[in-house]
């Protein structure tokens, strides 16, 4: 179908010659003096024509959130040229590690964070000049609308391409803005020349095409936001233009803007429920990592409650617990865990030495016994079970042990801390002494090593040695 080259509504099909609507030939007529004094021009209201206003309200309010949120940013000593990760999440970045953890607000939040002056800067200068074209178009409660779900469609878009990245920023949004435009020009009548509406579809066009170039040889520029947002817009801009161009229209645009928000919201469901374990366990060996153990465990006694079968939450867990002490909740998710993979001995290793932290060496005994009658040749079971030889004062069978652990690696961390101690209970004191010094030159010096080449020179009346020895440990501790 034609449009109209002066006002840009469109025509019937099949129209030939001059393509004008009748409208515009009535008024034409009527400027000329053909039509009558008292003819009556015939009401066509364009459906953008009636009910928008050319205040920049909300615009501005999106602005100044923006521009509040980088200043509390500042007040509070984050870096306005390049702010850390550790900054941007505090102040709600989008990741998928937090997102699809359970913080879905962060899909909102990061649309009013920025990663520097700079950033903060180009966005708002975009966004003043779309906003106040989008919201002149739609009216302000639509151009809300529009802005914060192609928000919400960029935030998806970023954490479903990029789960293990960082997103910030209002660009997401403000492509999201730029499609819904170029669909409304595409598809809407406009009281305004043609012409005025093709230049502006033209610059929007430009600007997006530039910016997804420009994003692409970016290594920093998350592009899956941009596209998001303006795949986002443009079915926004579409459905309006075409199911509820007026704005009187309200109970039409309120159905669009719903249909569009629910796709969205059950797609970040979707991919929600598919990945949230997955980041709620990723997030809880950071927290290990970063000596939180508390919040380690919530999280993953949450994910165990959404999923029990979850091998690799039960396995943090334990962990968790046996750096928090509580050794029989880390046994009950190691045999949890041995239930879920029986043929997997990483989780009979660790049980082989947690039973050794609680002061059992027997059940620790025989769980290294089991691994090697599978694994002979497994020097992390042999040390294991030297050292639960050596908790049951079977001194002669752990110095055996780690021989047998010497030969397989003899770069086995601790091997010759353990040997020397095993080797002095027997009163083999110059066989301690070479051990701890061949741990020595391994490892370095240690408070530890120091003390018990002291305690081996002392039993063997080297008495100076063991001063020496002494003085060292203490400089050490």
């Amino acid at each position: 179908m034609a449009n109209c080259v002066q006002c840009g509504r469109k025509l019937p099909a099949f129209v030939l010659g001059r393509k004008i609507c009748q409208w515009c030939l009535r008024h034409e007529a009527a400027q000329r003096g053909e039509e009558p004094e008292d003819a009556v021009q015939p009401l066509m209201r364009a459906p953008w024509a009636g009910g928008t206003s050319h205040s920049m309200a909300l615009t501005q309010v999106f602005f100044g959130i923006n521009v509040a949120v980088f200043a509390g940013m500042a007040l509070a000593k984050v870096s306005l040229s390049d702010p850390s990760s550790s900054d941007l999440l505090h102040w709600g970045a989008n990741a998928g590690l937090y997102t699809l953890g359970g913080d879905w607000w962060r899909l909102i939040t990061c649309l009013f964070v920025h990663g520097g002056i700079i950033h903060i800067a180009i966005n708002m200068w975009c966004l003043w000049s779309l906003g106040n074209l989008s919201e002149s178009l739609y009216g302000h409660w639509t151009f809300g609308a529009v802005y914060l779900i192609s928000g919400f469609g960029a935030s998806l878009s970023s954490v479903a391409w990029r789960p293990h990245g960082l997103s910030v920023g209002a660009s997401g949004a403000i492509f999201g803005l730029a499609g819904a435009l170029i669909a409304s020009y595409s598809l809407g009548e406009f009281s305004m020349p043609r012409a005025e509406v093709t230049a502006t579809l033209r610059s929007v066009v430009i600007f997006v095409g530039y910016s997804l170039i420009f994003g692409s040889m970016s290594g920093r520029t998350d592009n899956a936001a941009h596209i998001g947002g303006l795949v986002t817009g443009l079915a926004l801009g579409a459905l309006i233009a075409k199911a509820a161009p007026d704005g009187s229209q309200w109970i039409r645009r309120v159905g669009v803007l719903l249909v569009v928000l629910l796709a969205l919201s059950g797609g970040f469901m979707a991919l929600e429920h598919s990945q949230d374990n997955a980041m709620r366990v990723q997030r809880a060996g950071e927290f290990l990592a970063d000596n939180h153990p508390d919040q380690a465990i919530t999280e993953l006694e949450r994910a165990i409650r959404q999923h029990p079968n979850d091998a690799a939450a039960h396995a943090v867990l334990a962990e968790a617990y046996s750096n928090q002490g509580e050794f029989a909740k880390a046994e009950a998710e190691l045999q949890r865990l041995r239930e879920l993979l029986p043929g997997d001995d990483r989780a009979a290793y660790d049980l082989g030495f947690l039973y050794l932290n609680e002061n059992r060496p027997q059940p620790a005994r025989e769980m290294f016994l089991q691994l090697l009658t599978r694994h002979p040749n497994s020097a992390g079971a042999h040390f294991g079970l030297g050292l639960a030889n050596a908790a049951g004062e079977k001194y002669q069978e752990a110095v055996q042990e780690f021989l047998v652990v010497s030969k397989l690696n003899p770069n086995f961390e601790g091997l010759g801390y353990r040997l020397g101690l095993a080797q002095a209970k027997l009163k083999n004191y110059d066989d301690a002494i070479a051990a701890f010094r061949g741990e020595q030159q391994k490892a370095g010096d240690s408070y530890e090593i120091e003390t018990a080449l002291a305690e081996a020179y002392r039993a063997k009346a080297m008495t100076q040695q063991a001063d020496e020895a002494m003085q060292k440990a203490a400089q050490l501790k």
